[in-house]
């Protein structure tokens, strides 16, 4: 009886372990499993934080088609900034002001590492987003040149990107991770480092504006003609100008020079287009094409000649050889006929310059 009574004791005893231990390690596993996805959710959510911060810091990487370097003799126009040692290799400037901002200057002088530089000399301005009107949403663009001075050739080396840089609340710093490689501006052979620790950066930090004026410039074309019959052509001593009229908008005449005029003096009649005065603003240029005609009055050919040119300063422009004296003094062709000559001016195109305001 007592053995029995010990047996179903044993029996008792080993199933409440055999429960006990399952229910640890089934709560050990769900343990492990609720931190191995809590882990795994921080591990995909670091990168995400990181990059976000590198992104809110130092976005400023820049594509190397866009980057345009050389040499040029004149000097930094916003900033420049002389280094005089070589125990530290970063610095940064004093803040300067460039289009109501504040900027500084960073010099990596053995590059930034964290934006692969390492091997070069890394430059790179930094706005003060404190100045922000709206700094969650405003925007500041500008345009970038950085220099290093070559006391070798007295001219500074440039680098600087085709397109504006745009700064707000989470682009705060723009430039260059690889200026010059650092090998070749710390040996005193190239020019770069002199006088044992020197050397010297600059920046030119322009703020563009949006452009307040404009203009726009179209060509139409056109059909429109005058018309001018000159009697008694024969016995005209002098040049002549016809009356006044409209072509595309604009008021002409034309004026005729019977002797002809430049390398048709003495062989040609010569016709000139002339713009009126008050047609056009004192800086504006007018293209015109046009067709000169003599009209053949025996219903033969006309004699043509085009004319393509910008009204400007010359107000006056024109065919020297329109026809020769020949061909007028020749009855059958058709060209004087009675002392009368005609000729015609065809608008074919104009031009129309639109000014904003």
């Amino acid at each position: 009886m007592k053995n029995n009574y010990r047996n179903t004791i044993s029996i008792s005893l080993a199933y409440l372990f055999l429960c006990l231990f399952i229910t640890y390690v089934s709560s050990q596993s769900l343990i492990r499993q609720i931190t191995d996805e809590f882990n795994t959710n921080l591990k995909e959510e670091v990168p995400y934080v990181q990059a976000h911060q590198e992104i809110s810091s130092r976005h400023y990487n820049v594509s190397h088609s866009k980057t345009v370097t050389g040499m040029r003799d004149r000097r930094p126009s916003t900033y420049s900034y002389k280094i005089e040692t070589n125990i530290v290799d970063k610095f940064e400037t004093r803040p300067f002001t460039v289009g109501g901002y504040n900027w500084i200057l960073h010099v990596y002088l053995n590059g930034n590492t964290k934006d692969g530089g390492a091997g070069y000399v890394s430059l790179y301005v930094a706005i003060d987003k404190s100045g922000f009107n709206d700094s969650a949403h405003q925007e500041v663009y500008a345009d970038l040149r950085f220099y290093i001075f070559n006391k070798n050739q007295r001219k500074y080396f440039t680098i600087q990107d085709t397109d504006v840089w745009r700064f707000d609340a989470f682009n705060t710093m723009w430039g260059f991770s690889q200026v010059l490689p650092v090998d070749t501006f710390k040996d005193p052979k190239n020019g770069y480092l002199y006088n044992g620790e020197h050397c010297e950066f600059g920046v030119d930090v322009i703020v563009p504006t949006l452009f307040e004026q404009s203009e726009t410039f179209s060509i139409s074309s056109s059909s429109d003609k005058y018309t001018w019959t000159i009697n008694k052509f024969s016995t005209l001593l002098k040049d002549l100008n016809s009356p006044v009229f409209s072509l595309g908008g604009k008021k002409w005449s034309l004026l005729i020079v019977p002797a002809g005029y430049g390398s048709g003096r003495g062989k040609y009649v010569s016709l000139f287009l002339q713009l009126s005065t008050n047609q056009r603003r004192a800086y504006e240029y007018i293209y015109v094409r046009v067709k000169f005609r003599v009209i053949n009055q025996r219903k033969l050919s006309n004699r043509e000649s085009e004319l393509r040119n910008w009204y400007g300063r010359t107000y006056s422009w024109g065919i020297v050889d329109l026809i020769s004296f020949d061909d007028l003094r020749d009855s059958s062709k058709g060209f004087l006929v009675n002392d009368a000559l005609i000729v015609e001016v065809e608008l074919k195109d104009i031009s129309t310059t639109t000014y904003f305001p």
